[in-house]
């Protein structure tokens, strides 16, 4: 198991995260933040670190990739009152539902990422903020973050539970940033 050197964590609720050695593929360390949201104390104050941060943006929507940032995502946007944009894996829409359809670089390989149409309006001029889980080296966010940029939607800000800061130079909302020791 490698070890996490916490450079900063703002949840005051225990920390429990886990790792998995190469998972999901050979030479990957897979972070596991589930047992965060397991914990209902802690899922509440990492919900209200969020609203906290978003609440004064005017944000239209949040926008949260599968699987896990829609976990985050759905709980912060109904606090907010505001709705899910819910950005999922090329397949898992109908097509007709599919408003953008985009390629990005992960750490282990190439995805196509799809972002749904909305319901009666367009994306332009509206104001949205990217939520996930972990922060590695930002290409699924920053992807997402063009996509609807090329709608002429306004990104306010990318916010995460976890940043692993040594993988990435970006300015994001994070809870906890990371490195390995």
């Amino acid at each position: 198991m490698v070890k996490i050197k916490i450079l900063k964590n703002i949840i005051k609720s225990e920390l429990n995260i886990r790792t998995e050695k190469n998972f999901p593929i050979e030479g990957i360390e897979f972070i596991d933040i589930n047992p965060l949201l397991i914990q209902g104390n802690t899922l509440e104050e990492i919900t209200n670190l969020f609203v906290d941060e978003i609440k004064d943006k005017n944000i239209d929507y949040i926008v949260a990739r599968e699987a896990r940032g829609f976990l985050i995502g759905t709980v912060v946007a109904n606090k907010l009152k505001i709705g899910l944009i819910p950005v999922r894996k090329k397949g898992k829409m109908p097509p007709t539902t599919v408003a953008k359809e985009f390629d990005y670089v992960k750490e282990y390989g190439k995805d196509t990422l799809v972002i749904p149409k909305l319901v009666n309006e367009e994306y332009k001029n509206k104001n949205f903020y990217i939520i996930d889980d972990i922060y590695a080296t930002g290409n699924t966010a920053r992807a997402i973050k063009k996509a609807i940029e090329d709608m002429e939607g306004n990104v306010l800000g990318i916010g995460v539970i976890l940043n692993i800061v040594e993988l990435n130079n970006d300015k994001v909302f994070s809870l906890i940033d990371i490195n390995e020791e």
